[in-house]
Protein backbone atom coordinates (compact mmCIF):
# COMPACT_ATOMS: atom_id res chain seq x y z
CA UNK A 1 0.00 0.00 0.00
CA UNK A 2 1.17 3.13 -0.82
CA UNK A 3 1.79 6.06 1.84
CA UNK A 4 2.70 9.27 -0.06
CA UNK A 5 0.12 11.45 1.05
CA UNK A 6 0.10 13.54 -1.94
CA UNK A 7 -0.14 10.77 -4.61
CA UNK A 8 -3.19 9.77 -2.14
CA UNK A 9 -5.31 13.11 -2.94
CA UNK A 10 -4.33 12.68 -6.44
CA UNK A 11 -5.72 9.51 -6.10
CA UNK A 12 -8.94 10.43 -3.93
CA UNK A 13 -9.93 13.20 -6.49
CA UNK A 14 -10.68 10.64 -9.11
CA UNK A 15 -13.59 9.45 -6.93
CA UNK A 16 -15.07 13.11 -5.46
CA UNK A 17 -17.39 13.06 -8.40
CA UNK A 18 -19.42 9.94 -8.82
CA UNK A 19 -22.60 9.20 -10.69
CA UNK A 20 -25.61 8.82 -9.62
CA UNK A 21 -25.91 4.60 -10.52
CA UNK A 22 -23.01 4.45 -8.45
CA UNK A 23 -23.60 6.59 -5.94
CA UNK A 24 -26.85 4.18 -5.49
CA UNK A 25 -25.23 1.39 -5.89
CA UNK A 26 -22.91 2.54 -3.20
CA UNK A 27 -25.97 3.09 -0.72
CA UNK A 28 -27.62 -0.83 -1.79
CA UNK A 29 -24.12 -1.82 -0.27
CA UNK A 30 -24.10 0.07 3.23
CA UNK A 31 -27.61 -0.70 3.73
CA UNK A 32 -26.45 -4.35 3.41
CA UNK A 33 -23.47 -4.01 5.41
CA UNK A 34 -25.68 -1.79 8.07
CA UNK A 35 -27.60 -5.15 8.17
CA UNK A 36 -24.75 -7.53 8.19
CA UNK A 37 -22.90 -5.76 11.18
CA UNK A 38 -26.43 -5.03 12.78
CA UNK A 39 -25.32 -1.31 13.55
CA UNK A 40 -27.48 1.75 13.14
CA UNK A 41 -25.11 3.45 10.82
CA UNK A 42 -22.96 2.70 8.07
CA UNK A 43 -20.90 4.59 5.70
CA UNK A 44 -18.40 5.06 2.51
CA UNK A 45 -16.12 7.86 3.25
CA UNK A 46 -12.91 9.89 1.43
CA UNK A 47 -10.20 11.23 2.90
CA UNK A 48 -9.39 14.80 0.93
CA UNK A 49 -6.58 16.84 2.33
CA UNK A 50 -9.21 18.59 4.92
CA UNK A 51 -12.24 16.62 4.46
CA UNK A 52 -14.23 13.33 5.22
CA UNK A 53 -16.74 12.98 2.26
CA UNK A 54 -19.43 10.63 2.66
CA UNK A 55 -20.16 8.93 -0.88
CA UNK A 56 -23.00 6.52 0.37
CA UNK A 57 -24.53 6.28 3.90
CA UNK A 58 -26.81 4.74 5.93
CA UNK A 59 -28.31 5.76 9.33
CA UNK A 60 -27.41 9.50 8.84
CA UNK A 61 -28.25 12.69 6.58
CA UNK A 62 -24.34 14.43 7.42
CA UNK A 63 -22.58 14.54 3.99
CA UNK A 64 -19.41 15.41 5.56
CA UNK A 65 -16.88 16.48 8.50
CA UNK A 66 -13.59 18.00 9.07
CA UNK A 67 -11.01 15.33 8.53
CA UNK A 68 -9.06 16.08 11.51
CA UNK A 69 -12.98 14.11 13.69
CA UNK A 70 -12.30 11.24 11.17
CA UNK A 71 -12.28 8.06 12.96
CA UNK A 72 -10.49 6.86 9.62
CA UNK A 73 -7.30 8.74 9.76
CA UNK A 74 -6.56 5.27 11.42
CA UNK A 75 -7.85 3.04 9.04
CA UNK A 76 -6.41 4.04 5.54
CA UNK A 77 -2.73 3.86 7.12
CA UNK A 78 -3.96 -0.12 7.22
CA UNK A 79 -4.91 -3.22 5.44
CA UNK A 80 -7.30 -5.00 7.75
CA UNK A 81 -10.42 -3.66 9.28
CA UNK A 82 -9.69 -1.32 12.20
CA UNK A 83 -11.93 -1.88 15.20
CA UNK A 84 -12.80 0.33 17.84
CA UNK A 85 -15.57 -1.24 20.70
CA UNK A 86 -15.59 1.87 22.65
CA UNK A 87 -14.54 5.30 21.66
CA UNK A 88 -14.96 6.81 25.50
CA UNK A 89 -12.20 4.48 26.58
CA UNK A 90 -9.34 4.84 22.95
CA UNK A 91 -7.03 7.38 23.89
CA UNK A 92 -6.97 8.82 20.45
CA UNK A 93 -10.68 9.05 20.24
CA UNK A 94 -11.96 9.77 23.73
CA UNK A 95 -12.03 13.90 22.77
CA UNK A 96 -13.08 13.93 19.74
CA UNK A 97 -16.76 15.87 19.34
CA UNK A 98 -18.25 13.25 18.00
CA UNK A 99 -17.86 11.01 20.89
CA UNK A 100 -17.71 13.80 23.22
CA UNK A 101 -21.05 15.42 21.71
CA UNK A 102 -24.00 14.79 19.57
CA UNK A 103 -24.64 12.03 18.09
CA UNK A 104 -22.36 10.43 21.01
CA UNK A 105 -20.36 7.61 19.05
CA UNK A 106 -19.46 4.68 21.01
CA UNK A 107 -18.02 1.98 18.45
CA UNK A 108 -16.41 2.27 15.00
CA UNK A 109 -15.24 -0.49 12.91
CA UNK A 110 -13.51 0.17 9.28
CA UNK A 111 -12.48 -1.68 6.14
CA UNK A 112 -9.77 0.55 3.76
CA UNK A 113 -10.90 1.17 0.34
CA UNK A 114 -7.38 0.36 -1.28
CA UNK A 115 -7.71 0.84 -5.29
CA UNK A 116 -6.00 -0.33 -7.86
CA UNK A 117 -3.16 1.46 -7.68
CA UNK A 118 -2.29 1.15 -4.19
CA UNK A 119 -3.47 4.21 -2.13
CA UNK A 120 -6.14 4.19 0.82
CA UNK A 121 -8.73 6.83 -0.08
CA UNK A 122 -11.43 6.13 2.24
CA UNK A 123 -12.85 3.02 4.27
CA UNK A 124 -16.60 1.21 4.25
CA UNK A 125 -17.27 1.84 7.73
CA UNK A 126 -20.06 0.89 10.42
CA UNK A 127 -21.09 3.32 13.19
CA UNK A 128 -22.77 2.85 16.53
CA UNK A 129 -24.11 5.07 19.48
CA UNK A 130 -23.28 1.63 22.22
CA UNK A 131 -20.13 -0.22 22.85
CA UNK A 132 -20.09 -3.14 21.01
CA UNK A 133 -17.71 -5.60 18.75
CA UNK A 134 -18.18 -7.40 15.48
CA UNK A 135 -18.04 -11.37 15.53
CA UNK A 136 -15.06 -12.81 12.49
CA UNK A 137 -17.93 -13.24 9.90
CA UNK A 138 -18.98 -9.60 10.29
CA UNK A 139 -15.84 -8.04 10.01
CA UNK A 140 -14.62 -10.64 6.94
CA UNK A 141 -18.08 -9.15 5.74
CA UNK A 142 -17.06 -5.73 5.73
CA UNK A 143 -13.59 -6.61 4.42
CA UNK A 144 -15.27 -7.71 1.24
CA UNK A 145 -17.55 -5.65 0.69
CA UNK A 146 -15.43 -2.75 0.75
CA UNK A 147 -13.08 -4.37 -2.20
CA UNK A 148 -16.26 -4.30 -3.88
CA UNK A 149 -16.96 -0.32 -3.23
CA UNK A 150 -13.54 -0.33 -4.76
CA UNK A 151 -14.94 -2.24 -7.68
CA UNK A 152 -17.21 0.34 -8.19
CA UNK A 153 -15.66 3.59 -8.15
CA UNK A 154 -12.94 2.04 -9.94
CA UNK A 155 -15.38 1.33 -13.01
CA UNK A 156 -17.25 4.36 -12.52
CA UNK A 157 -13.81 6.33 -12.71
CA UNK A 158 -13.04 4.08 -16.06
CA UNK A 159 -16.31 4.67 -17.93
CA UNK A 160 -15.95 8.42 -16.89
CA UNK A 161 -12.65 8.41 -18.44
CA UNK A 162 -13.20 5.95 -21.45
CA UNK A 163 -16.42 8.66 -22.29
CA UNK A 164 -13.62 11.46 -21.73
CA UNK A 165 -11.39 9.97 -24.34
CA UNK A 166 -14.38 9.50 -26.24
CA UNK A 167 -15.43 12.80 -26.43
CA UNK A 168 -12.28 14.69 -26.74
CA UNK A 169 -11.76 11.96 -30.11
CA UNK A 170 -14.59 12.53 -31.51
CA UNK A 171 -13.76 16.54 -31.49
CA UNK A 172 -10.25 15.87 -32.90
CA UNK A 173 -12.28 13.72 -35.21
CA UNK A 174 -14.62 16.53 -35.90
CA UNK A 175 -11.52 18.70 -36.12
CA UNK A 176 -9.59 17.02 -38.41
CA UNK A 177 -13.08 16.51 -40.58
CA UNK A 178 -13.50 20.07 -40.26
CA UNK A 179 -9.77 20.98 -41.57
CA UNK A 180 -9.98 18.48 -44.29
CA UNK A 181 -12.73 19.77 -45.99
CA UNK A 182 -11.45 23.26 -45.41
CA UNK A 183 -8.21 21.95 -47.34
CA UNK A 184 -10.21 20.05 -49.79
CA UNK A 185 -12.00 23.54 -50.76
CA UNK A 186 -8.74 25.22 -51.06
CA UNK A 187 -7.19 22.55 -53.10
CA UNK A 188 -10.57 21.87 -55.34
CA UNK A 189 -10.38 25.52 -55.78
CA UNK A 190 -6.85 26.22 -57.37
CA UNK A 191 -6.83 26.34 -60.76
CA UNK A 192 -3.51 24.60 -60.98
CA UNK A 193 -3.75 20.52 -61.22
CA UNK A 194 -2.25 18.63 -58.40
CA UNK A 195 -2.01 14.86 -58.08
CA UNK A 196 -0.65 12.92 -55.62
CA UNK A 197 0.67 9.57 -56.44
CA UNK A 198 2.18 6.45 -55.14
CA UNK A 199 5.52 4.45 -56.12
CA UNK A 200 4.34 2.54 -58.95
CA UNK A 201 2.29 5.62 -60.17
CA UNK A 202 -0.84 5.03 -58.80
CA UNK A 203 -2.70 8.00 -58.11
CA UNK A 204 -3.51 8.60 -54.58
CA UNK A 205 -5.55 12.04 -54.54
CA UNK A 206 -6.09 14.87 -57.16
CA UNK A 207 -7.79 18.17 -57.25
CA UNK A 208 -10.73 19.23 -59.31
CA UNK A 209 -8.56 20.35 -61.87
CA UNK A 210 -6.67 17.38 -62.26
CA UNK A 211 -9.78 15.70 -63.22
CA UNK A 212 -11.24 18.47 -65.51
CA UNK A 213 -7.78 18.49 -67.36
CA UNK A 214 -7.78 14.24 -67.75
CA UNK A 215 -11.77 14.56 -68.61
CA UNK A 216 -11.27 17.03 -71.31
CA UNK A 217 -7.76 15.53 -72.79
CA UNK A 218 -8.42 11.88 -72.62
CA UNK A 219 -12.12 11.58 -72.20
CA UNK A 220 -11.44 10.00 -68.89
CA UNK A 221 -13.19 10.50 -65.32
CA UNK A 222 -9.89 9.93 -63.17
CA UNK A 223 -9.86 7.95 -59.82
CA UNK A 224 -7.89 6.84 -56.83
CA UNK A 225 -5.94 3.57 -58.44
CA UNK A 226 -5.78 4.69 -61.75
CA UNK A 227 -2.17 4.58 -63.34
CA UNK A 228 -1.39 8.12 -64.22
CA UNK A 229 1.40 6.95 -66.77
CA UNK A 230 -2.09 6.23 -68.69
CA UNK A 231 -2.65 9.87 -68.73
CA UNK A 232 0.20 12.05 -69.74
CA UNK A 233 1.75 13.07 -73.18
CA UNK A 234 3.84 9.55 -74.84
CA UNK A 235 6.11 12.37 -75.63
CA UNK A 236 6.82 13.05 -72.18
CA UNK A 237 6.89 9.45 -70.35
CA UNK A 238 10.17 8.74 -70.27
CA UNK A 239 11.04 12.36 -68.34
CA UNK A 240 8.21 11.86 -66.45
CA UNK A 241 9.29 8.64 -64.94
CA UNK A 242 12.85 10.15 -64.18
CA UNK A 243 11.79 13.08 -62.41
CA UNK A 244 8.92 10.72 -60.28
CA UNK A 245 11.99 8.35 -59.72
CA UNK A 246 14.17 11.45 -58.66
CA UNK A 247 11.49 12.99 -56.03
CA UNK A 248 11.19 9.36 -54.65
CA UNK A 249 14.47 9.53 -54.18
CA UNK A 250 13.77 12.46 -51.94
CA UNK A 251 14.63 15.22 -54.04
CA UNK A 252 12.35 17.33 -55.46
CA UNK A 253 12.18 18.49 -59.14
CA UNK A 254 10.51 21.14 -61.14
CA UNK A 255 10.42 21.04 -65.48
CA UNK A 256 9.23 23.76 -67.46
CA UNK A 257 7.34 21.79 -70.72
CA UNK A 258 5.24 21.83 -73.67
CA UNK A 259 2.23 18.85 -73.76
CA UNK A 260 0.20 17.69 -76.50
CA UNK A 261 1.90 19.88 -79.15
CA UNK A 262 -0.06 19.94 -82.30
CA UNK A 263 -3.06 18.93 -81.09
CA UNK A 264 -6.07 20.80 -79.90
CA UNK A 265 -4.86 20.28 -76.02
CA UNK A 266 -1.43 21.60 -76.72
CA UNK A 267 -0.41 23.64 -73.87
CA UNK A 268 2.71 24.81 -71.66
CA UNK A 269 3.29 23.74 -68.07
CA UNK A 270 5.34 24.22 -65.28
CA UNK A 271 5.65 20.88 -63.18
CA UNK A 272 7.03 20.19 -59.81
CA UNK A 273 7.76 16.80 -58.17
CA UNK A 274 8.01 17.23 -54.84
CA UNK A 275 8.34 13.90 -52.36
CA UNK A 276 6.13 13.34 -49.95
CA UNK A 277 7.04 11.34 -46.76
CA UNK A 278 5.39 9.36 -43.80
CA UNK A 279 5.55 10.35 -39.92
CA UNK A 280 8.81 8.17 -39.87
CA UNK A 281 10.48 10.31 -42.57
CA UNK A 282 9.79 7.69 -45.70
CA UNK A 283 9.36 8.92 -49.43
CA UNK A 284 5.62 7.02 -49.87
CA UNK A 285 4.82 9.67 -52.84
CA UNK A 286 5.55 12.02 -54.94
CA UNK A 287 3.36 15.38 -54.87
CA UNK A 288 2.97 16.48 -58.63
CA UNK A 289 2.01 20.40 -59.38
CA UNK A 290 1.29 21.84 -62.76
CA UNK A 291 0.55 25.22 -63.64
CA UNK A 292 -0.65 26.52 -66.85
CA UNK A 293 1.73 29.10 -68.56
CA UNK A 294 0.47 28.70 -72.29
CA UNK A 295 -0.77 32.64 -71.80
CA UNK A 296 2.96 33.56 -70.61
CA UNK A 297 4.27 32.23 -73.26
CA UNK A 298 2.05 33.27 -75.84
CA UNK A 299 2.74 37.12 -74.10
CA UNK A 300 6.58 35.92 -74.72
CA UNK A 301 6.31 35.27 -77.84
CA UNK A 302 4.17 38.79 -78.88
CA UNK A 303 6.73 40.45 -77.36
CA UNK A 304 9.58 38.65 -79.20
CA UNK A 305 8.21 39.53 -82.69
CA UNK A 306 7.31 43.23 -81.52
CA UNK A 307 10.81 43.72 -80.50
CA UNK A 308 11.79 42.00 -83.92
CA UNK A 309 9.59 44.35 -85.75
CA UNK A 310 11.21 47.61 -83.45
CA UNK A 311 15.09 46.22 -84.30
CA UNK A 312 13.83 46.23 -87.86
CA UNK A 313 12.21 49.57 -88.05
CA UNK A 314 15.28 51.10 -86.10
CA UNK A 315 17.50 49.42 -88.64
CA UNK A 316 15.57 51.50 -91.20
CA UNK A 317 15.57 54.63 -89.38
CA UNK A 318 19.26 54.24 -88.88
CA UNK A 319 19.98 53.36 -92.03
CA UNK A 320 17.88 53.97 -95.01
CA UNK A 321 16.39 56.76 -94.01
CA UNK A 322 19.70 58.64 -92.54
CA UNK A 323 21.25 57.87 -96.12
CA UNK A 324 19.58 60.58 -98.16
CA UNK A 325 20.32 63.19 -95.40
CA UNK A 326 23.78 61.98 -95.81
CA UNK A 327 23.63 62.39 -99.58
CA UNK A 328 22.56 65.48 -99.12
CA UNK A 329 24.49 66.65 -96.80
CA UNK A 330 27.31 65.80 -99.05
CA UNK A 331 25.74 67.88 -101.77
CA UNK A 332 25.99 70.94 -99.31
CA UNK A 333 29.82 70.40 -98.50
CA UNK A 334 30.37 70.39 -102.89
CA UNK A 335 28.50 73.61 -103.08
CA UNK A 336 30.50 75.31 -100.56
CA UNK A 337 34.14 74.09 -101.84
CA UNK A 338 32.78 75.24 -105.36
CA UNK A 339 31.13 78.60 -104.27
CA UNK A 340 28.30 78.04 -106.19
CA UNK A 341 26.02 81.05 -106.04
CA UNK A 342 22.55 79.85 -104.37
CA UNK A 343 20.45 82.44 -103.34
CA UNK A 344 18.56 79.28 -100.90
CA UNK A 345 21.86 77.75 -99.90
CA UNK A 346 21.19 78.56 -96.29
CA UNK A 347 17.63 78.10 -96.02
CA UNK A 348 18.72 74.71 -97.55
CA UNK A 349 21.17 73.73 -95.30
CA UNK A 350 19.08 74.63 -92.23
CA UNK A 351 16.21 72.05 -93.86
CA UNK A 352 18.62 69.43 -94.20
CA UNK A 353 20.78 70.23 -90.52
CA UNK A 354 16.78 69.58 -88.98
CA UNK A 355 16.11 66.78 -90.85
CA UNK A 356 19.36 64.96 -89.76
CA UNK A 357 18.89 65.97 -86.28
CA UNK A 358 14.66 64.58 -86.41
CA UNK A 359 16.43 61.45 -87.48
CA UNK A 360 19.14 61.22 -85.04
CA UNK A 361 16.48 61.70 -82.36
CA UNK A 362 14.18 59.09 -84.07
CA UNK A 363 16.59 56.54 -84.13
CA UNK A 364 17.79 57.33 -80.60
CA UNK A 365 14.20 57.07 -79.18
CA UNK A 366 13.16 53.68 -81.37
CA UNK A 367 17.07 52.52 -79.15
CA UNK A 368 15.32 53.08 -75.93
CA UNK A 369 11.93 51.75 -76.61
CA UNK A 370 13.98 48.20 -77.63
CA UNK A 371 15.62 47.96 -74.98
CA UNK A 372 12.80 48.86 -72.60
CA UNK A 373 10.78 46.28 -74.41
CA UNK A 374 13.84 43.57 -73.98
CA UNK A 375 14.39 44.45 -70.57
CA UNK A 376 10.23 43.65 -70.01
CA UNK A 377 10.76 40.40 -71.63
CA UNK A 378 13.86 39.69 -69.27
CA UNK A 379 12.02 40.58 -66.12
Amino acid sequence: MENNEQLRLVAVDRFKNLDDSITKDLNDIVALVSVICGTPVALVTILDNEVQWFKASAGTEVTSTPRSMSFCNKTIQQKGVNVIYDLQQDNDHNQNPLVTGDPHVRFYAGSPLITKDGFAIGSLCVVDMQPRSLTDHQQNALQVMSKQVVNLMELNWSLKVLAEQREREYKQSEAIVDSELKLKAIFDSSKDTHLLIGKNFEVLAYNRSAAAFIRNTYSHQLSNGDKILDYTDPAIVTQFKKYSKIALGGRAVKREWKLMSNTPFACWMITSFIPVTNNEGEVIGVAINSTDITQHKKQEAYINVQNEALNRIAIIQSHELRRPVASLLGIMDLIKMENVSFNYFDMMELTVNELDEKIRGIVKDSENTLHSRHLAVVA
